[in-house]
């Protein structure tokens, strides 16, 4: 039998258990909440803890990190802006278990960098090389835009309800809404933002939006079914949240005879990145961005 380095087991062992953590999860996690469930179901030696002394990095982390690329390379995982997303593919090499998985995703990530211009005649020791450069150049991006996010999570988390409300108000507007009404501090009724899709409100659908600020908060399908009990004719839904949406709730706004959204925390700064140009300067204030170029990678 042929024996496995440490750094396989650990990179197998993982990437097995995030990939299981995902498909029990509705398929997609922000990966500081997936690593917290890795901890709790992997067995970790003290070798895999220790910190990195050259990064400040935890061991297993990086080794999964590195090896992650390999599963994105062969269609098995999605990974965008601090969220992985395992796919149908995914899901179904899954079913190999880890090891078989993790061979599987390593010879795709080959198949692939061997198709690259210039890499089919070049000798191994180089390719390997080269692989790993890739590899390490598409970690760095990663990591520096889900330190990004994860700056802005934190000072939408500094916000108050009302200010978050406020938030939701300005990007519908820059998404070329018109507004009707912001619910005032008190009960609103379930509807804290009403939009129009023409300035008099004349045309359907009118959109009624319901807000809740709550970052560490999963909402639940009652929240659903409570924003879907107050719609009359003519009317769609909205629910934002900065938190995230169970697979109950999920499955409830999917199965609803009446239309309606679902935007989580991440969701809603990636639609506040994209339309950021077109807020008034005002708006822009209650979540300046600064945008920054660098060199990236296009693998």
């Amino acid at each position: 039998m042929k024996t496995r380095s440490k750094s396989y087991q650990t990179a197998a062992k993982t990437m097995y258990a995030a990939m299981s953590i995902l498909s029990k999860n509705g398929g997609s996690m922000a990966i500081r909440d997936l690593t917290v469930e890795i901890e709790k179901t992997v067995e970790l030696s003290d070798w895999e803890r220790e910190v990195l002394e050259n990064t400040g990095n935890i061991r297993w982390q990086s080794i999964m990190y590195f090896s992650s690329v390999d599963y994105v390379k062969a269609g098995y995982l999605v990974k965008k802006k601090g969220h992985w997303t395992i796919t149908p593919e995914g899901e179904k090499v899954l079913k190999l278990g880890a090891e078989k998985m993790h061979d599987e995703a390593e010879q795709q990530y080959r198949a692939w960098n061997a198709s690259k211009e210039g890499k089919r005649d070049m000798p191994a020791s180089v390719s390997e090389e080269t692989s790993d450069s890739v590899k390490e150049t598409i970690i760095e991006l990663e990591n520096l835009e889900e330190h990004a996010n994860n700056g802005i999570r934190d000072y939408i988390r500094s916000k108050n309800p009302y200010e978050f409300q406020d938030m939701v108000a300005a990007l519908l507007k820059a998404m070329g809404y018109y507004i009707q009404s912001v619910a005032p501090k008190g009960k609103d009724g379930g509807v804290d933002v009403v939009a129009y899709v023409d300035p008099l409100g004349a045309q359907t659908p009118r959109i009624k939006v319901q807000v809740k600020h709550r970052p560490e908060a999963v909402i639940g399908a009652s929240d659903i079914r409570a924003l879907l009990g107050i719609l009359r004719s003519g009317d769609i839904a909205l629910f934002v949240t900065s938190g995230t949406y169970s697979p109950d709730a999920k499955n409830t706004a999917a199965s609803s005879r009446e239309f309606i959204r679902l935007i989580d925390g991440d969701e809603f700064i990636e639609m506040w990145q994209n339309y950021y140009d077109k807020m008034s300067d005002d708006d822009k204030n209650m979540l300046p961005l600064k945008r920054i170029s660098f060199l990236g990678n296009n693998e």
